[in-house]
């Protein structure tokens, strides 16, 4: 593994790049205050230098809230936001700090979602994001690269990409919403009965415990790895 030395990059770093990305986005982008100690700790065991966005993400910020925080961009670790990037990943990407990841986890939605960076895993477009979409269990892929995404993050309008799966005040309920929860939905919204989102009843659950559930759900219908 890299040395944190070699992972720091002062010649040519990215941060300055994101940050106006950012300050320039069409969307709401809150930047979680970082934990230098936290931020050196995720960014050796991420092994991405600061000239990548992601590893500028890991190490100048705690994450980033986008749309009210409907979308949850990892970074090194926040109150709001209390899970890194690579601790995140160890044990579902990846078993041990250092090894290539198939994919990473890289941010996820308040309904359930989650964005993943292809390792090779997911398919041959090696370094593009796909989505784990909730509403049908599938890796969707969104031929994006990680900079692409922040992009389509920063400024894409939101409510088409949701579409009917945003519910009136939803901002109200996520405003009181842990970075580290989601919402678990019943009937599940890839049945057909959960496909009306204001018929079904929601509660806040562990982000954790949703995705274990996902993947749970995947190999009971008999959905590829």
């Amino acid at each position: 593994m890299r040395l944190l030395n070699e992972l720091v990059n002062k010649t040519e770093p990215s941060w300055n790049f994101v940050k106006q990305w950012i300050d320039s986005a069409k969307n709401k982008v809150e930047i979680l205050s970082v934990d230098t100690a936290k931020a050196n700790a995720a960014l050796y065991k991420t092994q991405v230098t600061t000239r990548s966005p992601m590893g500028a993400i890991v190490y100048m910020t705690g994450g980033l809230l986008v749309d009210s925080g409907w979308i949850r961009i990892l970074g090194s670790g926040n109150p709001k936001l209390n899970r890194t990037l690579p601790d995140w990943n160890k044990g579902k990407s990846f078993q041990k700090f250092g090894e290539n990841p198939s994919f990473l986890l890289i941010a996820d939605d308040v309904i359930g979602g989650f964005f993943l960076l292809n390792g090779g895993g997911l398919g041959d477009d090696l370094g593009k994001i796909y989505y784990f979409s909730p509403d049908n269990l599938e890796y969707e892929p969104l031929g994006l690269s990680y900079t692409e995404f922040l992009i389509f993050c920063f400024n894409t309008n939101l409510d088409d990409f949701y579409g009917d799966y945003r519910w009136t005040n939803w901002k109200d309920d996520v405003a009181k919403l842990g970075g580290d929860n989601v919402y678990n939905f019943f009937p599940t919204l890839w049945t057909n009965e959960g496909k009306d989102i204001s018929k079904v009843s929601k509660q806040a659950v562990p982000i954790e415990e949703q995705y274990n559930l996902n993947i749970e759900f995947r190999k009971q219908l008999g959905l590829a790895k």
